[in-house]
């Protein structure tokens, strides 16, 4: 094998990548549970979770190699990306109507 050859992960190896995308889906994910309440407090927390989450995803993204099922996190990245978006949107729309 040479050294230039890109090997693809199993689909059930978990890699760097991979792990560095899921927790990055799971800490947006904290982020849409905590916008749904409607205290102040953890729309805040909300916001910061899922941008934690949101820019997690976009790094992850933009330092793929390759693409889904090559162990790169593509699709955990792109999980993140939506579920940070989808949080920030609901913790800032509350936060707005709570004024």
């Amino acid at each position: 094998m040479y050294d230039h050859e890109i090997v693809a992960a199993a689909a059930y190896t978990f890699t760097t990548s991979r792990i560095f995308a899921t927790a990055g889906a799971l800490i947006a994910l904290a982020g849409v549970v905590l916008a749904r309440s409607s205290s102040r407090r953890r729309a805040v927390a909300a916001v910061t979770a899922s941008l934690i989450g949101l820019l997690t995803g976009g790094l992850v993204i933009a330092l793929a190699d390759g693409g889904p099922g090559s162990g790169s996190g593509v699709v955990g990245g792109y999980v993140a990306l939506v579920l940070g978006l989808i949080g920030a949107g609901l913790a800032l729309t509350r936060k707005r109507a709570d004024r």
